[in-house]
């Protein structure tokens, strides 16, 4: 895929994954089916953003609120991420692709856990593409975890409050190392980030579409970055 009109693809794109139990819903199925169809479209996203050549991607795997799902439906979640990391890390190293995880994993179960460091050690030297799944992850959770973290450091007397500024919270949150998001696209057709990346994306250019994520393609990304280079990106500068 070519350049956008402005000159320039998105560094970073965002993606909540709306639209798995819908989609299952309305063919008579059951909702882990739809959740499988689900991770068909993360492979072929994957697979698209290497090829036209975006750097980062994220994308919004299970939020803190999801842990309020049914019982069977959460487990039924964490076993597909467990497969699915096990199965896609050898390809996704092979691919060049670097994998991190972000949210609060020490919460989530040991097998998990596990396979989130193996793939994040064993893929730390790629760079083709960063890959990242936001897993138990909420915005205003993050945010509170780096305000933690700074009252601490002035606390112990290693930080000075005067030196607390606009970069120095962003280095402790999950994204650091990352450029912020130029670019969100939320399916399923609702408007709205339901806490994701709240504070990295203040200037990020929202998308929304209509199709359910399982059904998700090449297509459906080319269209959303297509309209991101119609967007004029002042970051509150004038016209």
């Amino acid at each position: 895929m070519s350049k956008n009109e402005n000159g320039a693809l998105p560094r970073h794109i965002a993606i909540v994954m709306d639209g798995n139990r819908r989609w299952a819903k309305a063919r008579f199925l059951p909702r882990l089916e739809g959740h499988r169809r689900g991770v068909k479209a993360v492979r072929l996203t994957v697979e698209a953003c290497l090829d036209i050549g975006i750097p980062v991607l994220t994308l919004y795997t299970f939020s803190s609120e999801n842990w309020n799902r049914p019982a069977d439906e959460v487990a039924s979640l964490m076993s597909l991420l467990a497969t699915h990391l096990r199965k896609e890390m050898d390809e996704l190293d092979k691919e060049g692709v670097r994998f991190r995880a972000l949210g609060r994993i020490d919460e989530l179960g040991d097998e998990i856990r596990e396979l989130i460091r193996e793939m994040e050690e064993r893929t730390r030297k790629n760079d083709k593409l960063h890959f990242n799944i936001a897993v138990n992850y909420g915005g205003r959770q993050e945010i509170v975890d780096a305000a933690r973290s700074l009252a601490r450091e002035v606390k112990e007397g290693r930080l000075a409050v005067e030196e607390i500024d606009e970069a120095s919270f962003s280095a402790r949150l999950t994204t650091a190392a990352l450029p912020d998001p130029d670019l969100l696209i939320r399916t399923g057709g609702e408007q709205r980030v339901s806490n994701f990346l709240l504070w990295q994306m203040a200037y990020t250019e929202l998308v929304f579409l209509p199709v359910f994520w399982p059904e998700f393609g090449m297509k459906d990304l080319k269209q959303a970055i297509q309209e991101f280079g119609r967007r004029e990106r002042r970051f509150g500068a004038a016209h």
